[in-house]
């Protein structure tokens, strides 16, 4: 799997709202920068997702308009707009943002998210 794969494993994974099929694509020095909190430790993300898949129900996360900024052996950046729908108070909600992904090839050579930015896009 290469890594335009594993974007689209991650958000496919994502939208399992299971955090143990996210786990496996994650790098053990993952980093995560939300609007509201910095997560750097597996168990602080963990707990993020978990918290958002409860929040926000039957929640769907998309990627759209997608670039490659870098692309070298062993790590790849991305930039992308992300979508999310779902439900919040049994209220239907949608939204969008900007994120960040980087991501790094390990020693098995599998590519693996170490980090991840989302802001709004004010």
């Amino acid at each position: 799997m290469g890594y335009e794969e594993a974007l689209i494993a991650y958000i496919a994974a994502t939208n399992t709202h299971d955090f143990q099929y996210v786990r496996k694509l994650l790098s053990e020095e993952a980093v995560y920068w939300f609007s509201d909190k910095s997560c750097r430790s597996i168990g602080e993300i963990q707990q993020y997702f978990e918290n958002a898949w409860e929040t926000i129900k039957d929640e769907v996360y998309r990627a759209t308009d997608v670039e490659w900024l870098v692309a070298e052996e062993n790590s790849a950046t991305c930039i992308y707009t992300y979508e999310y729908e779902g439900y919040y108070d049994g209220k239907f909600v949608q939204g969008s943002g900007r994120a960040t992904n980087v991501f790094v090839r390990d020693s098995l050579g599998e590519w693996k998210l170490i980090h991840e930015h989302l802001s709004s896009l004010r």
